[in-house]
C-alpha cells in the first residue's frame, strides 16, 4: 500500500528508474560512465530552456519560438564576434556578442508579453509567428551560411570538461538551482503560480499580472540565448539551422514533468525529471539502433501517456 502511495506521489520518477534499469540491461554501453556523461551533456541545452518554459507555462502562456531563438542568439554572437575580434580581441568580442544575444532575446520575450497585455494577442499565435520571423532574421544575419568567427578555445565552453564533468552540465546545474530558488523562495515565483492558477484573483490580491508574465517570457528568452551560445560553442559557428524543432522537445519535457498546459501547476523538479526522461529514452533507443522514425513515435506516445497519467493521478488525489 505504501509503495502504491509513493508511486502516486512520484510516478515519473518511478517510471524513469524502471526505464533506466531496463536500458542498462538491454542497451549496449548504456550504463558506462562515458555514456552517462554524454546523456548529461546532450540534455543541458534543452534543459536550460525547459526551466524557463516551465515558468512561462505555469504563468498560463507558452513560447513556441525558442527553436529559432537558439539559432538567432548563436548568429548574433558569431556576427558581433566577427565584427569586433580584430579591434578588441576574442574574449571581449565573444562576451559582447553573448550579452547582445541575451539582450535581444530578452527584449523579444518582453515584447511578446506586451503584445499579450495591450492587444490580448495569445502568446501561442505571437510566438508561432516569431518562430518564422527569428529564423528569417538569423538567415539574414548569416546570409544562409554559418559564420565561423570563433577561435578554437571557445569550444571549451560547449564541449570541454572540468574534473571529468562537461562544462555545460555545470551551467545546467547553476540555471536549475537559480530557477528553483526563484520559483520556490521568492515573491516572484509565488506570483507566477498565482497568475497561472487564477489571473483575476491574483490581480485583486495586488499582483502585477502582466509584469509577471512578461518577465517570465523575458527570462526564458535569456535562457534560450544561453543555450544558443552553448551550441555555437560546440559547433564553433553561428548557424541559422541550429535548434530547429527544439521547441517541441522542450515543451515535451515540461509536460512529461507534470506541468499543466492550463497554468498554475508544475515544478522545476518535475521538469528536471522530464528532461532526463527524454534524454535517457533517446540515448537508449539510439544505442539499440532503433529507427529514427520509431523514436519520434515513441516520444509522441510518451507525451500522451505522461499527460494521461498525470491527469489520472491528479483526479484521484482531488477525490
Amino acid at each position: 500500500m505504501q509503495t502504491l502511495q509513493q508511486f502516486r506521489r512520484y510516478p515519473m520518477e518511478a517510471i524513469l528508474v524502471i526505464i533506466f534499469l531496463l536500458l542498462s540491461i538491454n542497451a549496449p554501453g548504456f550504463f558506462t560512465v562515458d555514456n552517462q556523461l554524454n546523456v548529461l551533456r546532450n540534455i543541458t541545452m534543452q534543459g536550460i530552456i525547459a526551466f524557463g518554459m516551465t515558468m512561462v507555462i505555469i504563468s498560463g502562456e507558452i513560447d513556441l519560438s525558442v527553436g529559432s531563438g537558439i539559432a538567432l542568439s548563436g548568429c548574433i554572437t558569431a556576427w558581433v564576434t566577427r565584427e569586433l575580434i580584430v579591434i578588441t580581441g576574442p574574449v571581449i568580442a565573444i562576451s559582447v556578442g553573448a550579452v547582445a544575444a541575451m539582450a535581444a532575446l530578452f527584449f523579444i520575450g518582453v515584447a511578446t508579453g506586451k503584445l499579450r497585455q495591450h492587444f490580448n494577442m495569445p502568446t501561442f499565435i505571437t510566438t508561432l509567428g516569431l518562430l518564422t520571423v527569428l529564423s528569417g532574421v538569423a538567415n539574414l544575419i548569416t546570409d544562409g551560411f554559418p559564420i565561423t568567427s570563433f577561435p578554437y578555445e571557445f569550444n571549451f565552453i560547449g564541449s570541454g570538461s572540468v574534473l571529468g564533468i562537461p562544462v555545460p552540465v555545470y551551467i545546467f546545474a547553476s540555471v536549475f538551482s537559480a530557477i528553483y530558488f526563484l520559483m520556490n523562495y521568492t515573491s516572484f515565483g509565488r506570483a507566477i503560480y498565482a497568475v497561472g492558477g487564477n489571473l483575476e484573483a491574483a490581480r485583486l490580491s495586488g499582483i502585477d499580472v502582466w509584469k509577471t508574465k512578461t518577465l517570465a517570457l523575458g527570462i526564458t528568452g535569456i535562457l534560450t540565448a544561453i543555450a544558443g551560445i552553448l551550441i555555437a560553442s560546440q559547433i564553433l559557428s553561428g548557424s541559422s539551422g541550429a535548434g530547429r524543432g527544439w521547441e517541441l522537445d522542450v515543451i515535451s519535457a515540461v509536460i512529461i514533468g507534470g506541468t499543466s498546459l492550463f497554468g498554475g501547476k508544475g515544478t522545476m523538479r518535475g521538469t528536471l525529471i522530464g528532461v532526463l526522461f527524454l534524454g535517457i529514452i533517446v540515448n537508449g533507443m539510439t544505442l539499440m539502433n532503433v529507427s529514427e522514425y520509431w523514436q519520434y513515435v515513441v516520444r509522441g506516445m510518451l507525451i500522451i501517456c505522461a499527460v494521461l497519467l498525470n491527469h489520472s493521478l491528479s483526479k484521484q488525489t482531488s477525490h
